[in-house]
Order: C-alpha cells, then sequence, then structure tokens
C-alpha cells in the first residue's frame, strides 16, 4: 500500500467513523434560517435548520420535487413538480400545499422576481419555455418560447433580470423582468447548467459564473459586453470519482457566490469535492472534502455533489451529496465538514430560506 492510498484510506476512515464528533454546534442566527433540500428521486423535500443542522419539516406530497424558493414575505414555498408539470405553492408554516399551478411542461428549477409577484420557471422539454406565473392570482400568466429546453434559471445580483440555461440548445438567455422579453442570448459549444453571479459595486451584474456540460470548472462572461471572457478549469484531481456514477456530462454541478460576495464555491464530482475562488479575482483558495462510502469489490462512491448554497452569514457552505443521501455542511473558513445530514433520496437542488 503507497503512502498516498494510506492517506486517502485514513481520511475515509475519519469521515465515516468519527462522525459524530464532527456534529459541532453552530451559532444561532438572529432571524430564522431555514436550508431546503429537494430529494429528486423522492417526493419529499427536507428542511434543515442550520443552527442545530436538523431536519426540523419534511413536505411530503410532491413526487419528482426539483426547484425550490420562497416569497420576500416567507409565507410560501414554491417547488417545482416534475411528476405532474405542476409549481406547487406550499404554506411554510404548515408544509401544506395549498395551489398547484398548471404549467407549459416538465419543469425544472425556478426563480422569484424582486418584488416577489413573478415565479420564473424552466419548462425541460421541446419546444422550450420559460413560464412565469403571477403570484397574485396564482396563474400561469406568460410562457416565453425559446429555442430549446431550458434547465435552470436564476435571477441577477440587481432583480432586472432572469437567467436561463439550456443544456440541449447550448446557450443562456437573459429575459427583461420587468417586460417579460428577451434581452439578449449567449451561445457556447457546451450545454448550459448551473451558473451564479457577482455585482459592481453599484449593485449591478458584474460577471456570470457558467457551469458547462463535460468542463470539470466553468466559464466567465462579462455581463456588459455579453462576451465569455475566460474558462477557469479545477485542478486535475481525477481520483476515479464520477465514472462508474455516470456523472462526465456534469463534471462539475452546483456553483455559488457567498452572500458576502467574498467567495465563489463550486462543486466537482471528479475531485470529490467543493472548490473556493476568491473573488474578485477568482484565485483559487483551497478545497473542502467531501464524503464517500467504501463498497465492497468497487472503487468508493462519491458523493456526487449536485448543489450548494450558504447561511446569510457565509460561514457555512451546504453542499447536497446526491449519491449519498445526504447533505455535508462545510465551514468555509477551515473548509472542513463540520455535519453531515441525512436526507431523501438523490438530494439535489437547494435554497436558503431567511425569514424577513
Amino acid at each position: 500500500m503507497t503512502a498516498h492510498t494510506s492517506r486517502k484510506t485514513a481520511r475515509r476512515w475519519q469521515v465515516h467513523f468519527v462522525l459524530p464528533a464532527l456534529l459541532v454546534a453552530i451559532p444561532a442566527f438572529a432571524s430564522t434560517v431555514r436550508i431546503y433540500v429537494t430529494n429528486s428521486a423522492g417526493d419529499s423535500v427536507d428542511v434543515v435548520d442550520p443552527a442545530t443542522n436538523k431536519v426540523v419539516q419534511v413536505i411530503k406530497g410532491i413526487e419528482v420535487p426539483h426547484g425550490v424558493n420562497f416569497s420576500p414575505d416567507g409565507k410560501r414555498v414554491y417547488v417545482t413538480n416534475e411528476s405532474k408539470s405542476e409549481l406547487e405553492v406550499i404554506d411554510r408554516e404548515s408544509g401544506k400545499i395549498v395551489k398547484s399551478v398548471a404549467l407549459s411542461g416538465r419543469p425544472n428549477n425556478i426563480a422569484v422576481s424582486k418584488n416577489g409577484r413573478l415565479v420564473f420557471i424552466c419548462i425541460n422539454e421541446k419546444p422550450g419555455a420559460l413560464d412565469i406565473v403571477d403570484t397574485v392570482s396564482l396563474t400561469k400568466a406568460n410562457s416565453i418560447p425559446v429555442k430549446a429546453a431550458l434547465h435552470n434559471v436564476f435571477m441577477t445580483p440587481d432583480g432586472k433580470y432572469a437567467v436561463a440555461g439550456s443544456v440541449a440548445g447550448k446557450f443562456m438567455v437573459v429575459v427583461d423582468a420587468a417586460t417579460q422579453k428577451v434581452a439578449w442570448d449567449l451561445q457556447f459549444d457546451k450545454g448550459v447548467r448551473p451558473m451564479s453571479f457577482d455585482a459592481n459595486s453599484d449593485g449591478s451584474t458584474n460577471r456570470a459564473f457558467v457551469q458547462l456540460s463535460g468542463l470539470d470548472g466553468f466559464a466567465v462572461v462579462d455581463f456588459a459586453s455579453r462576451k465569455e471572457v475566460a474558462r477557469i478549469k479545477h485542478p486535475d484531481e481525477h481520483t476515479g470519482y464520477g465514472i462508474a456514477e455516470q456523472r462526465a456530462a456534469a463534471p462539475s454541478h452546483g456553483i455559488g457566490v457567498a452572500p458576502d460576495g467574498k467567495t465563489l464555491w463550486v462543486n466537482s464530482v471528479y475531485a470529490n469535492a467543493v472548490f473556493a475562488y476568491s473573488l474578485p479575482d477568482l484565485k483559487l483558495l483551497g478545497r473542502a472534502e467531501l464524503p464517500s462510502l467504501e463498497v465492497s469489490g468497487r472503487h468508493a462512491v462519491g458523493s456526487v455533489p449536485d448543489w450548494l448554497t450558504f447561511t446569510p452569514d457565509s460561514k457555512t457552505v451546504y453542499v447536497a451529496d446526491s449519491g449519498l443521501r445526504s447533505v455535508s455542511a462545510i465551514d468555509a473558513k477551515t473548509m472542513k465538514e463540520v455535519a453531515r445530514i441525512r436526507v431523501g433520496e438523490v438530494p439535489k437542488r437547494m435554497n436558503t430560506f431567511v425569514l424577513p
């Protein structure tokens, strides 16, 4: 056995058998904060209290939930239901579905306008559209046609635009939230997956950080010039993870700018880790190793990180371990896992709720 193999084995031993010691208390937040986790191969959404890192609520009855988001007043949770092609409107306190809104096709991720009046929903089937639900009438108010099926949509930091990506069409499309019209789009050589944004000093959108199919890293788009200006690749740390899980098409899935705007965090299936980059210079700061599972007769199964989100103080990063039915809480300063929370089947999309 080599020294490198011994170190890897020791790290896995620590991950699997010293877990109770990692469940340290995280300071309570001044306001109510919850981490919502959609279990994409199940029919539930787990709600985690980051002060205790325990599941405190389970929303049931949504088969194949995908995206999750919230009304600004904190009263509603919005979850897309792939099995029924609906947007489920949920009373946050009770966890009960109060309205199901029919959509134009199978939905994926969602975004909520800054004023809370609109929910933008990616329709991930041909011919492709961005549905818009009015949150006052709770009806589908518009459906913007696009060139191909859409996967993920996000609001820009200033709230002026909803930006959606297409895996099949290999483009990102920018929609003016006020006019509900396409402002511009940008073509890539690979499918567009999750993305995040940083802001200029005046609050306007500076750059988009875009994950692409087959790229273990991300592209950098200058929002003002509407051009790709760089492509960042993670360090080559192909440790055998992700191949058996057939994740070569999406080796890096899950990206986010921390709330304080100082760091960009990016998942890597191949490295079984989440990488941190400083902003604005995109200098690699380090990596947080994610858990793995030993399987007799084959390579260890990685966590297959699929999404991430943050506590409002930027001190903790939550990563969806879609291959392990868990969520890892990562201390942003030490880049170490401090808790692992058991959730449902194939956790993927997550979002952070903060009570106003």
